[in-house]
């Protein structure tokens, strides 16, 4: 049985092969943004999909858990369908349960998914009617995917359904398709969300589906008072990584995106080098907002706790990883890398309107990529054409 990638990797050459003077690997993939790669589009897009499943595993339990652990406190559930089909089904709200807490979590993130696919599929239809060509839906879930696990999950099905009609349109067919878009799709959505309707994604009250009930993450309890902040509601670094905590969807837990990374790496979807980068930046920024002494409590965080907080490890892995948006030179992908990890620390430090900062910093890389490229380019052509080749 083949693997997709050695199934897309079979085509053969187009007829009377390549110009002599262009380079190409033994087999060409016949779609962009992989036009010197073994790897086309769908192959990339299935990969992609595999790797995100711990994501959407932990969002979906994750979800049922604050919940439930809200509801436990003293909070009072919200009398809307989602509660009148687990008391139907017969499902308790205890947080201990894994069963209780799926059954609630999957209820709110798989209509948001939903949302996120319809509004994707019409807008993706929308451009090819008008445009005259057939619709190409082969990126069309792997950005409904990642751009629902970016989402918070109180937001509404609307908006959801919005934020994913502006990631395909402004950051996909608005450029011309998969592989010639700037900017990153998913993160496009979010960005133009983020600024439309700011208290859907931001704030305490944003995390546990519960009315009136806020939950703060780890960068907000550090923004208020730093590392002290988060030892003293009970968190760890691993309690973190593991991820049973508020936060966006698909983004708090660092491990379920470190299985996804093994998996981008192994299939040769991700480039180790925007990976290594981003935790360089870290290291670097933190570094440096410790030499410099920012007075804010954040500041107190190591690069350790940055790099497990928030949704870095979501955006890094899953987001500052895509091909057709990130730098095509090995030594520019380390530097694009490397700027990632170095303006999320700075953002969150210099910045409190952004907690984050992992969305404005991935998309700051998207739009210095190119130029990156060019700088390294340029160096290397010079140095070729030194009479010493040194």
């Amino acid at each position: 049985m083949t693997s997709p990638l050695e199934e897309s990797a079979s085509r053969p050459l187009p007829p009377g092969g390549p110009h002599p003077d262009v380079y190409v690997p033994d087999r060409l993939a016949q779609h962009a943004p992989h036009v010197r790669s073994r790897l086309d589009v769908s192959a990339v897009m299935r990969c992609v999909t595999w790797a995100a499943l711990p994501c959407v595993v932990m969002a979906i339990y994750n979800t049922g858990l604050q919940v439930n652990r809200a509801l436990a406190a003293g909070a009072r559930p919200v009398e809307d369908v989602r509660h009148s089909l687990l008391e139907a089904l017969g499902l308790g709200v205890s947080p201990d349960s894994i069963l209780d807490c799926a059954a609630r979590g999957a209820l709110h993130f798989v209509p948001l998914l939903a949302a996120s696919l319809v509004a994707g599929l019409a807008t993706e239809s929308a451009f090819a009617r008008l445009r005259g060509r057939t619709a190409d839906h082969r990126a069309l879930f792997v950005i409904a995917l990642l751009f629902t696990l970016c989402l918070p999950p109180t937001i509404s099905l609307s908006r959801a359904a919005l934020g994913s009609a502006l990631a395909f349109a402004i950051g996909k067919e608005i450029f011309g398709g998969i592989g010639r878009n700037l900017l990153n799709p998913p993160l496009t959505g979010l960005a133009l969300l983020y600024f439309a309707y700011p208290g859907s994604l931001t704030g305490d009250a944003a995390w546990v589906a519960v009315d009136g009930w806020s939950g703060a993450t780890p960068l907000a309890l550090a923004g208020e008072a730093g590392l002290a902040g988060i030892e003293a509601a009970g968190l760890t670094w691993q309690d973190v990584v593991y991820g049973a905590i508020p936060g966006a969807l698909g983004a708090t837990s660092a491990l379920a995106c470190g299985v996804g990374a093994v998996v981008l790496l192994v299939t040769g979807v991700a480039s180790w080098r925007v990976l290594a980068g981003g935790v360089a930046g870290l290291m670097v920024g933190a570094a440096l907002v410790d030499l410099v002494g920012f007075a804010r409590p954040v500041a107190e965080l190591p690069w350790s706790w940055h790099l497990v907080s928030g949704g870095f490890a979501f955006g890094i892995v899953f987001l500052a990883t895509d091909p057709a948006t990130s730098s095509a030179t090995n030594p520019g992908r380390l530097v694009y890398g490397l700027l990632i990890g170095l303006l999320v620390v700075l953002i969150r430090v210099a910045n409190p309107a952004h907690r984050d900062g992992v969305m404005l910093a991935i998309l700051l890389g998207n739009v210095t990529a190119p130029l990156i490229d060019q700088v390294v380019s340029r160096i290397q052509t010079a140095r070729w054409r030194r009479p010493d080749g040194g």
